[in-house]
C-alpha cells in the first residue's frame, strides 16, 4: 500500500481528503504545518506528498525546496486556492510534479495521484535518461557543437555558465555535464535562483543550525552541503539577490560555507554550473550583478541557441517528445502528418524545447487516431504568421519623413530593439527595461509611442 503525506492547515479539508484517499486504498498521514510535514518526510518516508501552498509557518514553495533537499526524488503535488500561473511555474521549476487549484476535483486528484506514483515506480529513470540524450542525438551543427563542448568540459572541474533563452534545455546540458564528469556518482543538486528571496537564499544555499531563528527547530542542510562532492546547478543566476552574490563568491573562492547561526566554517567540494537567460554583461553594467562573481563562474561558457535557429532539430525533438508522451499517457501515436510537420517547422517556438514538448504532449492527448494532425495543435501554432520585416518606408510613410531622415531611422532602430528585447524575455517588462537600461515608465511610454502590443 502506497503511503501519502498530506500537509494542510485546514483540519476539515484534511479529514475529507484523507478519508477519500484511504477509501481508494492509500495509507495517509497528515501534518498541519510545514515543519511537521518536513519531519514526517524524514520519519514516515512517504511515496508522495500533497501540500497546501499557504501554511502557517512557511509557503509551499519554501517547503518544497526543503523537501527536495532531503528527498530529491520525492514527488510533490502543490495545492492552493490561488490560481496563480506564476506560482505554478515556480513550483514546477523547483521540482513540483503538478499543481492543483482548490476546490479540488476528487476524480482528477485521484488520477494525478495514481499517475505520480506509477511514474515514481516505473517511468522516471527511463524518461530522465532519454531526456538527457537530446543533445547527444541532435543533427544540427549547433547541437554538434554543444555536444563537443560538453565532452571537453565535463571531465574538468571548471565552473560553467550556460546561456540560452528560457526553455532551451539549460538544465539538461548541466545534468549531461555532471553525468559525464568524474563526479557522476555524487549528487547533482539544482536550485532556481529566481525563486529565492534575499531572506530565503542564505538558508537554501548554505543551510542553518537549530535555533538560528524562530522556526529553526532542526539543523537544515543547504544545497552546497547536499551537493558536496558533486555538482550544484544554479538556474537563472542573474536573479540572485545582490547581497547573496557576495556570500556565493566567498563559497566559490574559499570552498567553505557557514550555516546561518553557526560560528564555524565547513569545507565543501562542489562544482558549480550556472545558467542564465539574461545578458550578464549588461547586468554588470547596470550594477545588478557582481563582475568578480561573473569571472569566477565564467571559466567556460556554453551558449545554447534557440530552437528556431537549430535547423533540422525541430522534428527530431518532436518525435522524441512523442515517444515520451506515448509512455506517460499510455498511448500509441505513430507520428505527425505532413501538414502538422510543416506547421511545426514554420513556427518560431518562443518557448523553445519546453514549448515544443508541451505542444506534442497536448497533441498526443487529444489525438483519437494514430497520427497527429493540425486540428489538435494549439491555435497560436497553427495560425502563426511570421512578422514582416519592419521596413524603413513604413515608418517614413506614417511619420511623413523620407528614408534618409535621421530621426526616422533612429525611431525604427529603437522600435526593433524594444521588440527584440521583449521577445527575448518573453514580454517580462521589468527584465526588458533592465536590459534596455531604462525605467519601466519609459518603457511603457515607448510601447505606446510605437504601438507595440503587450
Amino acid at each position: 500500500m502506497s503511503k501519502i503525506l498530506l500537509i494542510d492547515d485546514d483540519p476539515a479539508f484534511s479529514l475529507m481528503l484523507k478519508a477519500f484517499l484511504q477509501r481508494n486504498e492509500y495509507e495517509v498521514e497528515t501534518a498541519f504545518t510545514a515543519n511537521d510535514g518536513l519531519r514526517l518526510t524524514k520519519s514516515y518516508s512517504p511515496d508522495l506528498i500533497l501540500t497546501d501552498f499557504r501554511l502557517p509557518d512557511k509557503t509551499g514553495l519554501e517547503l518544497l525546496m526543503q523537501i527536495k533537499a532531503v528527498a530529491p526524488d520525492m514527488p510533490v503535488i502543490l495545492m492552493t486556492t490561488y490560481a496563480d500561473i506564476q506560482t505554478a511555474v515556480r513550483a514546477i521549476k523547483l521540482g513540483a510534479l503538478e499543481y492543483l487549484t482548490k476546490p479540488i476535483n476528487p476524480d482528477e486528484t485521484l488520477l494525478l495521484v495514481r499517475s505520480a506514483l506509477k511514474k515514481q515506480e516505473e517511468e522516471q529513470p527511463e524518461v530522465q535518461a532519454s531526456a538527457n540524450a537530446e543533445y547527444v542525438h541532435g543533427q544540427s551543427k549547433e547541437a554538434a557543437q554543444i555536444e563537443e563542448f560538453i565532452q571537453l568540459v565535463a571531465p574538468t572541474n571548471l565552473s560553467v555558465i550556460i546561456e540560452g533563452e528560457s526553455g532551451t534545455g539549460k538544465e539538461y546540458v548541466a545534468r549531461t555535464i555532471h553525468e559525464n564528469s568524474k563526479r557522476s556518482n555524487r549528487p547533482f543538486a539544482a536550485i532556481d535562483c529566481g525563486a529565492l528571496s534575499k531572506e530565503l537564499a542564505g538558508s537554501e544555499l548554505f543551510g542553518y543550525v537549530k535555533g538560528a531563528f524562530t522556526g529553526a527547530v532542526t539543523d537544515k542542510k543547504g544545497q552546497f552541503e547536499a551537493a558536496d562532492g558533486g555538482t550544484l546547478f544554479l538556474d537563472e543566476i542573474g536573479n540572485l539577490p545582490y547581497e547573496v552574490q557576495v556570500k556565493l563568491l566567498r563559497a566559490l573562492q574559499e570552498r567553505k560555507i557557514r550555516k546561518i547561526g553557526s560560528t564555524t566554517d565547513q569545507d565543501v567540494d562542489v562544482r558549480v554550473i550556472a545558467a542564465t537567460n539574461e545578458d550578464l554583461a549588461q547586468a554588470i553594467n547596470n550594477g545588478m550583478f557582481r563582475e568578480d562573481l561573473y569571472h569566477r563562474l565564467n571559466e567556460f561558457k556554453i551558449n545554447i541557441p534557440p530552437l528556431r535557429d537549430r535547423n533540422g532539430d525541430v522534428l527530431l525533438f518532436a518525435r522524441h517528445f512523442l515517444q515520451q508522451a506515448n509512455r506517460e499517457l499510455e498511448k500509441d501515436i505513430a507520428g505527425f502528418d505532413p501538414a502538422a510537420e510543416e506547421i511545426m517547422l514554420n513556427y518560431k517556438w518562443p518557448g523553445n524545447l519546453r514549448e515544443l514538448k508541451n505542444v506534442v504532449k497536448r497533441g498526443v492527448l487529444l489525438t483519437k487516431g494514430s497520427i497527429i494532425t493540425p486540428q489538435v495543435l494549439p491555435p497560436e501554432v497553427v495560425n502563426y504568421k511570421p512578422k514582416p520585416e519592419f521596413a524603413a518606408a513604413s515608418i517614413s510613410a506614417v511619420a511623413g519623413h523620407p528614408e534618409t531622415d535621421l530621426k526616422s531611422i533612429n525611431e525604427r532602430n529603437e522600435r526593433e530593439l524594444i521588440v527584440t528585447t521583449l521577445e527575448k524575455v518573453r514580454y517580462n517588462k521589468s527584465k526588458a527595461a533592465r536590459l534596455l537600461n531604462i525605467d519601466r515608465k519609459t518603457l511603457y511610454n515607448k510601447l505606446k509611442q510605437y504601438n507595440i502590443e503587450d
